[in-house]
This record gives structure tokens, sequence and C-alpha cells, in this order.
């Protein structure tokens, strides 16, 4: 017998601002809980994920026999929308990219090269739900990628407070964003440099074991069961940490040293805006770390707001490798060469200036195809056996994640169609909003996003406040 229900939000707490959530056990339920009852265990969450580049629209009317191939695994739970168009993003603006980019989330141009236009809509659900602030031990808004272009930051952040700032510090290393959300051991009385010889030494876990042994020894609360979740729950903690940390240790008192990240940040990784050479592996094997550690914050309910990055808008890379998908080899990614070209006219910025919807444009469609297979890696990582909630559904399905892009045709000749037909998804959000279906809106983002927040209880919404908005009501559920 066990001691009866704890609380879903219990944590394991240590040193300096270290928190581990539990996983969610038996003993968190009640037994007599009805389906009704248990849809309110689900916290709200909204999430914004952003890809750089877009996917020109008449590539979008293939469905998933084009480009879209990797999202049609997950195609229940997800409600594909095109011919959405940005176009209250032309009122005003700097350059296509950017404006798109800042209208992903927000539908509004940039309010120069440091704000956006206003808030995104993560965090206009955040202040609806939890005005009062998110409870302890929740960071209130979680912000990360892997990206290169780095002028102005529209081109990277996607999660924005009301006033158009960004919501979040970005976090662009996996080990920073472990520590953004499981914390860093601290030792009153030491120095920073110390402190971080101290992180090099210990794992965040190291200062909890006190309670691990309690919640999983003899004395626990908790049944067989739970305490061998608990187990693998922590120890999947510390597999994340060793990767991101290089943590694995020959003995207790000789640590390996973290390593950099193997890619390039800063003013390194966009030289003077001409592009950084980088195979495929070396791209996809950081983002998936990055993937990894973003939704193993969410499963442990450390985060509920926040925006993800997969390459930023405008992003320039000389990619290379081969590149495989359902065991077949989709494409050899050789950009300087296949444009035969250098600096920033040899990366994959430029197919999509050369899109024409006459050719077969075989490049570009490789690498928007790369593109969803990363953002389905991430999606379905809040799918799985270990995403399953109360309510019986999953994160996926439970949450509100919307899925964009900042282009619908790579042309700059003109913004307005530039800005037209851009790629949108969005999940369930806990039966709020149709999936399993690709649907023709039809609809200025600004009145999808506002129906979107409407659905969410929202009652402040985007964009001009004299304004006459239209309800799209065929994305409700």
């Amino acid at each position: 017998m066990t001691a009866g229900k704890i609380s879903r939000r219990t944590t394991l707490k240590g040193l300096g601002t270290v928190g581990i959530a539990l996983p969610l056990l038996e003993e968190m339920l009640s037994s007599s809980t009805t389906a009704a009852e248990q849809k309110h265990e689900v916290p709200v969450r909204a999430f914004n994920v952003f890809f750089g580049l877009g996917i020109p629209a008449p590539l979008q009317t293939e469905g998933f026999d084009g480009v879209l191939e990797p999202l049609k695994p997950l195609s229940d739970k997800l409600l594909i929308m095109r011919n959405v168009d940005q176009v209250r993003c032309d009122e005003k603006g700097i350059n296509a990219h950017f404006d798109g980019a800042s209208g992903a989330f927000t539908a509004e141009a940039p309010n120069g090269e440091a704000r956006a236009g206003g808030p995104s809509i993560d965090q206009v659900v955040r202040r609806t739900h939890y005005p009062n602030g998110l409870p302890d031990g929740i960071v209130p808004t979680l912000i990360g990628g892997t990206f290169f272009r780095r002028s102005r930051v529209s081109r990277y952040v996607h999660s924005y407070n009301p006033d158009g700032t960004v919501a979040a510090t970005m976090q662009e290393k996996p080990r920073d964003l472990f520590d953004r959300v499981f914390g860093i051991l601290n030792v009153a009385g030491e120095d920073d440099k110390s402190l971080r010889k101290q992180r090099l030494k210990q794992s965040v876990l190291d200062s909890v074991v006190d309670q691990y042994r309690f919640y999983t020894g003899a004395n626990s609360p908790l049944g067989a069961t739970s305490r061998a979740r608990i187990a693998d729950h922590l120890d999947r903690i510390r597999e994340y940490e060793q990767r991101a940390f290089s943590l694995t240790r020959r003995d207790p008192n000789s640590p390996n040293l973290p390593p950099r990240s193997n890619l390039l940040h800063g003013g390194p990784a966009d030289p003077g805006g001409q592009g950084i050479d980088i195979t495929l592996e070396e791209l996809t094997s950081e983002w998936r770390l990055m993937a990894d550690l973003y939704a193993l914050a969410i499963q442990l309910d450390r985060v509920r707001f926040g925006s993800l990055t997969f390459l930023a808008a405008g992003e320039r890379i000389r990619l290379s490798g081969e590149y495989k998908y359902a065991d077949r080899t989709v494409w050899n990614f050789d950009d300087a060469k296949q444009h035969n070209a250098s600096g920033d006219q040899g990366c994959s910025h430029e197919w999509w200036h050369k899109f024409n919807e006459k050719k077969k444009n075989e490049q570009l469609r490789a690498h928007a195809h790369m593109k969803m297979r990363e953002v389905a890696y991430f999606l379905s990582l809040l799918d799985g056996k270990e995403a399953q909630e109360p309510n019986g559904r999953s994160i996926l399905e439970n949450s509100m994640i919307t899925i964009s892009t900042e282009s619908g045709d790579g042309r700059h000749s003109d913004v307005k169609r530039e800005l037209s037909g851009v790629f949108h998804a969005i999940t369930g959000a806990n039966g709020r909003f149709k999936t399993g279906q690709i649907m023709d809106v039809g609809k200025e983002a600004l009145d999808v996003y506002n129906t979107m927040l409407t659905a969410m209880g929202a009652k402040s919404h985007l964009g001009p406040q004299k304004r006459d908005g239209q309800n799209v009501d065929s994305i409700r559920a």
C-alpha cells in the first residue's frame, strides 16, 4: 500500500537553483477521478516552432506526397493550414525576411531591429491562464534553437512580450538550455570561477540524491512501479546531461571537461553574412540534442511556454552530406558546388531566390523536406510513451503548438506575394482545434491567430484595436 495521492508538482530540490520535477506517477492520480475531472490535470501550454526560409505555396499543394512527407506519421494530430497570408506585415517593415519572421506568431512587422511588432501568441496565452505567474519550479519562458544567421533578433527569436521585447534569453547551446531548465549547482562562499569548476565535477542530480534515495527506498510513499519509474526518470535526465556536458567520468575524481558546442555561435556563425560550411550530420546532431532537452523540459513540466527554432530566417549555410529518409537517399547536399559559387551566393538560401514553379526545384525540395524531418523529430518526442497525460492524450495533443516560417515564396520582387500562403500548422490544444486534415484557410494570419487565442480563452487579441477581425471558425473543433 502507498501513502496516498501526492502532488503533481512534487519536485526534488537541491543546491542553488536545481529543481527536478517527478514524472507522472500513479500516486498523483485519484483512482476515482473521472475523465472530465482528469482533463483539469492537464496544464495549458503554448509553444511556437519556427523553421527558416519557408515552403513555397505551390509545393504545399502536394500535401504529404511532397516536402511535407515527414509530417505524415503525425498527420492525425496536426491541422495543416494553407493560404494563410501575413499581409498585415506589409504595413511597414525592413526586409521580407525580417517582416515574415517577425510576423510568424505575431502577425505584425518588426518594431525596429530588436523588437517584434507585438506579443506572440504563446505569451498572450501565458498571461491569460497564469496572470499571477506560473507555479513554482516552472521556467517562465524557454526559447531555444539551432541557427546561424544573426542580424536582427526576429530572425531567430519567436516568443515576445506584449511590448514586443523578447520573452526570454535565447539558448542556443545544449548545455545552456540544460542549465536554464534544471538549474545550476551553487555552493555558498564560492566565486564564479570555483562555481564553474564545481559544475564540471558534479551533475545537478548529485544535489538531489538524498531525496532520490527516499523516493526509491524502503520508506518511500510510492509503489514499486512508481519507484522504478523515478529511477528510470533520473537515469534519463543524467543521460541527457551527459550528452549536453560530456560529463561521462573515468572515475569520480577525474571528470572529463565538457567541450564547447560543436557548432559555431555568435559572430563566427555569421561571418559578414557570407554563410558557413556545415555538414548535415553536424547540423542535425546538435539540433536533435536541443530538441531532446526541450521536449524533456516539457515532459517534466518544467516549461509550458516558449519557442524553438530550427534555422533562422534568411539562413545562410552551405550544407553538404547525404540526406536519407525512410531508408532511401533523398538528396546529396553540396550547396556551394551545385550553385558553382562561393560565399553567400553558394548558400542554400539562394535556392529559394531561384524558385521557379515550372521547374523541378530539386535542391529546394530537399532542403524543405529535411526541415520537415527535423520539425517532425521534435513533435514526435511529445507523442511517445513518455508524453502520455492523465486524460489519455499525449502532450502533443494537449498542447497548442504552432508551426510556421517566414515566407510563402522566396523571391523578393513582390513582398505581398512572398508573405502570402505562408505555411502554418497547429496541434489540437486538448480538443480545441481540428486535426487530421490539410485545410485551405484563405485568411489573414492575424485572424487565424486571434481565433486561436479566442479558443484558448484569451480576451486580449493581436493587431490594431480598430481593425474589424474575422473569426476563422473552420479551424476550431
